[in-house]
């Protein structure tokens, strides 16, 4: 199987820390007071040349820093992190898209100068909405006031490929606040935006809260309507809708995001990453501390498993049915020596039946349905094998 055996092109790395942890967030992240900083970029440094080591890179074709929030880092912290990056992954395509989360108000021009010359060339606002209420609801520090301000100091350095994330189906929130936060977010022209439903995930302050029935969800059509009004709104606005969560204008997709949902490798660096690299998927030692001390005697791997073929396909399907554009069977065969249809065929026809999927010229896509019934869609793939392609 060529594609489970190549080697990476993307690079995702994590930086753990964050000013504060939002009520809705089990991202593995850390408030920054008392960390040790410096000793976690010594560690990521290791890291990074051990595994440069064990998979030497090719060119690199798409780096993300994520976290946590990356830009609380210092100027002089951001700058010596971004100089490791560029030591251990030297191939840069000339074309890289080198991104980095920020969040508004942890942004100020020493550091946008400093991520500018690191390398960096997309950045991703996690603003979340444009409604201080609703801001202050969810735990986020920062005000409207803030998200102008980075946007300004990003572009005067002269960034120009930046996203946005909003949420919606937040505690409070309607179709008429949604509406006022696509505006001024619209008023923006930027040229790609992530707009994410809320999920109350477990060991969060609204999982707490929701099972004492004291999170004040919208109801499900009332999400709904959030949902068909962002579609229509970005679509009017000249956007594409390329995955069910984003939209761009032309040439501004995310890249490094299309590699996930394309079942690329890719590595993952830092605590509580998750990689996947010839055909193993790994996840690091997610405690700050921890991963440290394991970086100074090896990988600093939590568990790792080599992925099966049946699990491969299923990967593939559910991941790559997110893009609207769907999957390609040509594609399903480079990777697998297997057609489609013959793996997937009962499921593929029961899903077009119930009109969640349209065949295309050359493979599959969610229907305007299946956009909105994504996560049923993709749970039909999983041990949906025809039973004579499991050998």
């Amino acid at each position: 199987m060529i594609q489970r055996q190549e080697t990476p092109q993307a690079v995702y790395i994590h930086i753990p820390f964050c000013t504060n942890k939002c009520h809705y967030c089990d991202f593995n992240s850390y408030v920054l007071k008392g960390q040790p900083v410096m000793d976690y970029l010594d560690a990521l440094e290791r890291e990074m040349e051990q595994t440069a080591t064990l998979v030497p890179p090719r060119q690199i074709e798409t780096i993300f820093v994520g976290g946590g929030t990356p830009t609380v880092l210092l100027p002089d912290q951001m700058e010596s992190f971004l100089r490791r990056v560029k030591t251990y992954f030297p191939d840069q395509a000339p074309n890289i898209e080198f991104t980095m989360e920020a969040n508004p108000g942890t942004t100020d021009l020493e550091k946008l100068q400093a991520m500018k010359e690191g390398g960096v060339n997309r950045i991703s606002f996690g603003v979340q909405s444009f409604d201080n209420a609703l801001l202050e609801g969810i735990g986020r520090i920062h005000n409207t006031d803030d998200v102008y301000r980075s946007l300004e100091n990003a572009r005067k350095v002269g960034f120009t490929n930046m996203s946005i994330d909003l949420m919606f189906g937040l505690p409070k929130q309607t179709v008429a606040t949604m509406n006022d936060s696509l505006n001024k977010a619209l008023a923006l022209d930027l040229p790609h935006y992530s707009i994410y439903s809320l999920k109350v995930e477990e060991n969060t302050l609204f999982h707490t809260l929701y099972q004492k029935n004291q999170l004040p969800l919208p109801e499900e059509d009332e999400e709904l309507d959030m949902f068909l009004l962002i579609m229509n709104r970005l679509k009017d606005a000249g956007y594409t809708q390329y995955e069910i969560s984003n939209f761009a204008k032309p040439g501004f997709e995310s890249r490094h995001n299309s590699m996930y949902w394309l079942n690329r490798s890719y590595y993952g660096i830092g605590a509580g990453a998750h990689g996947y690299t010839r055909g193993i998927r790994h996840i690091n030692i997610k405690g700050v501390q921890p991963y440290i001390d394991a970086t100074r005697t090896g990988l600093p791997i939590l568990e790792k498993h080599e992925v099966s073929e049946q699990d491969a396909m299923e990967d593939f399907m559910m991941v790559g049915l997110r893009l609207l554009k769907g999957v390609r069977s040509a594609d399903f065969y480079t990777q697998f020596q297997r057609e489609l249809e013959s793996v997937f065929g009962s499921v593929l026809n029961k899903l077009l039946s119930q009109k969640l999927l349209e065949k295309t010229a050359d493979g599959y896509r969610l229907s305007e349905q299946g956009v909105l019934l994504g996560n049923e869609v993709f749970g039909e793939f999983l041990g949906g094998l025809e039973q004579a392609s499991v050998s």
